[in-house]
């Protein structure tokens, strides 16, 4: 019988044949913490009582509150940084950028399984390979054992055919598909993307998708590696670490969704659920106070691009704060390199040091009361910025610079892929 990507995968870190539904002991190739859920993971490790890590193999990320906001996290930043020295675990400081998109440049390759304990660690499964998060006292055991266990999710395979119109991007694609199934429509299991609209995607374009998987409840979201991914993992200094990764021409999905991106318009997220998913047309003329552009969704070289080709030589609107937040060092140094970062500020953008920044709610750009922001992250549940009493619409980096500009939430301006 053949196997979906998550079966072929799994199969191979147990070391046994095994297929949706089976409870396995597997091999952790990674493992990441970040400062938020880093400390747990910390005390739970040496509460249990182990001796060490493999220390090439496990990363702790400071990247929520990144330069630390509060007295209480720069002690915690400080445990991370002190274990890290004791067991030599791998340290990416204040500075280096959110994990998933570091992990994504420097760690994870085709055919690998990394736990993180952040539940966006689902991103890596872009690059062809098993990516889940999981509670901090898994990952503190993956980290001390080198090996966690799991159920194998049943797969659901997602099939974009067609077309992606102009100005409508990737992040339309999942925002549509969240709000075709719904926030509980994928629970427990993996979700697969294929199909020709997958192939014509870069890798970054996919990471998107993989990354807000887990917004529809997937364990998962899995794509088969390829030249794209060669390419990327090329441009990083990776080559070697390439590998093709794909399922079985026979392999048994739970179901099969079909969609044709051709019908796709821009989407938006509005609060406080990533679900309620509307056309622009439904929520035009929304008023808006804070732009941010960034996150381990969309804080990619690429999304820079889209937004600074919109906001080149303009000024966003009276009143609305634009936000703008490189996802790693890597991105923020080519961003200066290409001129993007003086689009931005002299557009009237804030850049903020590589990180989570606005999006978790702890460091710059929390809301007012009663305050909208327009976002490019992947979560807008209700205090998710830092104030309950905060509105948040989801978008493309395309829909955020262009409603930047207008003061209010639109896609009246033509975009370009």
């Amino acid at each position: 019988m053949g196997k979906t990507i998550a079966e072929k995968i799994i199969s191979e870190k147990c070391g046994k044949d095994a297929k949706a539904g089976d409870f396995v002991i597997a091999k952790v190739d990674v493992a990441i913490t970040q400062d938020g859920t880093g400390p747990l993971a910390i005390r739970n490790f040496e509460k249990i009582g182990f001796k060490k890590v493999i220390p090439e193999r496990t990363i702790l990320y400071i990247d929520h509150s990144a330069p630390s906001s509060r007295k209480e996290l720069s002690n915690d930043h400080n445990l991370i940084r002190n274990f890290a020295k004791k067991y030599g675990a791998i340290v990416s400081d204040v500075g280096d950028g959110i994990c998933h998109q570091v992990t994504m440049e420097k760690y994870i390759k085709p055919g690998d399984l990394l736990i993180g304990a952040d539940s966006h660690s689902c991103t890596g499964g872009a690059m062809g390979a098993f990516t889940t998060g999981m509670g901090s006292t898994d990952v503190a055991v993956g980290m001390g054992l080198g090996k966690t266990w799991l159920k194998v999710p049943s797969t659901i395979k997602v099939e974009f055919t067609g077309e992606l119109a102009k100005g409508v991007y990737s992040k339309d694609m999942i925002l549509y598909l969240i709000g075709k199934i719904g926030a509980d429509g994928a629970n427990y299991r993996a979700l697969e993307f294929t199909g020709e609209a997958i192939t014509n995607l870069t890798q970054e374009e996919r990471f998107v998708l993989s990354n807000m998987a887990v917004e529809a409840g997937a364990k998962a979201g899995l794509i088969a590696s390829d030249d794209h991914t060669r390419d990327y993992l090329k441009a990083v200094g990776r080559e070697e670490d390439y590998r093709e990764i794909n399922p079985d021409n026979d392999a048994i999905y739970e179901k099969v969704i079909k969609i044709d991106v051709g019908k796709i318009k821009p989407k938006i997220a509005a609060p406080h659920t990533v679900d309620n998913i509307k056309d622009i047309g439904e929520v035009s003329e929304v008023k808006i106070d804070q732009v941010f552009i960034g996150t381990c969704t969309n804080g990619r070289i690429s999304d820079l691009r889209i937004a600074a080709h919109i906001l080149k030589n303009k000024k966003v609107a009276d009143g609305v704060r634009l936000i703008v937040c490189p996802a790693s060092r890597q991105v923020y140094l080519d961003a200066v390199k290409e001129g993007l970062i003086d689009i931005f500020v002299n557009a009237g953008g804030v850049i903020m040091p590589p990180g989570c920044a606005a999006c978790i709610g702890v460091h710059g750009g929390v809301l007012g009361d009663g305050e909208v922001c327009l976002s490019t992250q992947n979560r807008n549940f209700l205090g998710r910025m830092g104030n309950p009493k905060g509105f948040i619409y989801l978008a493309s980096p395309a829909t955020a610079a262009k409603s930047a500009l207008k003061g209010y939430i639109t896609d009246e301006l033509e975009g370009e892929r």
